[in-house]
């Protein structure tokens, strides 16, 4: 391979780190390299359209192997981004590719991180806007009905990602121990699903906050048309200027866009806002290793986002005296509620196209690579997505139990042909 160009030599010596599993690749010219053991699973095909392919990724590593295949110059020749992504994940090569560090990465990297910093409410209120704000049509063609935009909870092979969700909303509201006539703080609350689950389901009362304009309108649409909206409020502002206190606290999904400085932030909101012996819920998505978001997201998908560690969240939690009560890892849960939006929004790639000129060919491999690569951090990395159960005060009250999944099964008057 000496005679091949520098960008080329250094993606195969990264490829050469395989031994489980095999990849064939096919350079511009027609040339094949393979890599791995033969007859070992999975086998596949990686065609090389573009030769800036190969100084792409010398130069940005694995920022610019995403961004080489958003401009079309590479696939995998069925399409397989999941399995592509877990042999690199098995094998190391997606971490050495990460590590790589060039001035103009880093260059590149620093430019964003100080435009997206979410210690700052306008930054935040930006993020949120970029990602969320894309138009509820869009979400609407690969999520469900419940319009839930986080890792469902799967019983049954057979579950649909509907029954999924609505599974998940019972899950925590048995946690929270929600009763009739309690107060519910949803913070990062979406299209509302939580709370319009709990106000039907439990009795609740609520509010929801949230930064994204498109959520926020169709949240409150939905509340009215269901005939909540003496029970359930949406405010448009970010958490930390919320007040008030609430019996309940939940936030889903939502503690991925706080960033690292803001922890004890959050923590300290959280606790202002439960009343004396408030429960709360954190359900959010965490890593075991140095994987965090990524040069690549951090660009294209959730800007100013920041993965913790679970010793991070709980220091941060003693540091305001919240105490867990229960700590549960969802991981092959939200794996398989991707694998669903993958296959949804494969299916509808047309209908998405049609709907504005914005959803152009580039958007949609960002979106598709984005979908695959996030399914196969979660089976194959060290992504991991958590439901922490804490409480405000001295003692846990010992009549909630901690047997929450015990006898599951939605009630018949809240079948996913029903519920939201």
């Amino acid at each position: 391979m000496n005679h091949l160009p520098s960008g080329e030599r250094y993606l195969y010596r990264l490829l050469s780190l395989i031994e489980v599993g095999h990849l064939t690749v096919v350079n511009p010219q027609g040339q094949e390299f393979t890599f791995g053991t033969v007859g070992s699973a999975p086998q596949l095909c990686l065609i090389i359209r573009n030769q800036k392919t190969y100084d792409r990724i010398l130069t940005f590593g694995a920022l610019g192997f995403c961004e080489a295949y958003m401009e079309g110059w590479w696939d995998e020749v069925n399409n397989n981004l999941v399995e592509l992504t877990g042999l690199f994940f098995q094998n190391g090569v997606y971490t050495k590719a990460r590590d790589k560090v060039t001035l103009p990465l880093i260059i590149k990297v620093m430019m964003q991180r100080l435009k997206t910093v979410p210690t700052l409410i306008q930054n935040s209120r930006k993020n949120v806007q970029y990602h969320y704000d894309l138009g509820n049509d869009f979400y609407q063609q690969f999520l469900d009905r419940t319009l839930t935009y986080s890792c469902g909870y799967q019983i049954r092979e057979t579950d649909t990602l509907e029954a999924m969700q609505l599974q998940k909303y019972e899950l925590i509201s048995r946690k929270l121990a929600l009763h009739p006539g309690e107060s519910l703080i949803d913070i990062g609350c979406g299209w509302g699903g939580m709370l319009m689950y709990a106000a039907e389901r439990y009795g609740i009362s609520g509010t929801g906050i949230t930064l994204s304009v498109e959520q926020g309108k169709l949240a409150q649409d939905r509340i009215e048309q269901r005939g909540l909206s003496d029970r359930i409020k949406i405010v448009m502002a970010d958490y930390r200027e919320i007040q008030g206190e609430y019996d309940k606290l939940v936030s889903i999904g939502m503690f991925e866009h706080v960033g690292k400085g803001s922890f004890s932030t959050f923590m300290s909101k959280a606790k202002a806002l439960l009343k004396p012996n408030g429960i709360g819920l954190l359900h959010t998505i965490v890593t075991e290793g140095s994987e965090r978001s990524g040069a690549w997201v951090d660009k294209y998908i959730f800007p100013g986002g920041y993965i913790p560690q679970l010793h991070e969240i709980a220091q941060a939690m003693r540091a305001e005296r919240l105490t867990i009560a229960h700590c549960e890892n969802l991981r092959p849960h939200y794996a398989e509620t991707l694998r669903q939006w993958g296959i949804n929004f494969h299916k509808n790639r047309a209908e998405i196209a049609a709907l504005a000129p914005q959803y152009d060919e580039r958007f949609l491999r960002m979106w598709d690579l984005y979908l695959q690569t996030s399914d196969a951090s979660f089976r194959y990395g060290s992504l991991q997505v958590h439901q922490l159960l804490f409480y405000k005060g001295r003692q846990w009250p010992l009549g909630i139990p901690l047997d929450f999944s015990s006898n599951f099964s939605l009630p018949t008057t809240l079948s996913p042909t029903s519920v939201l």
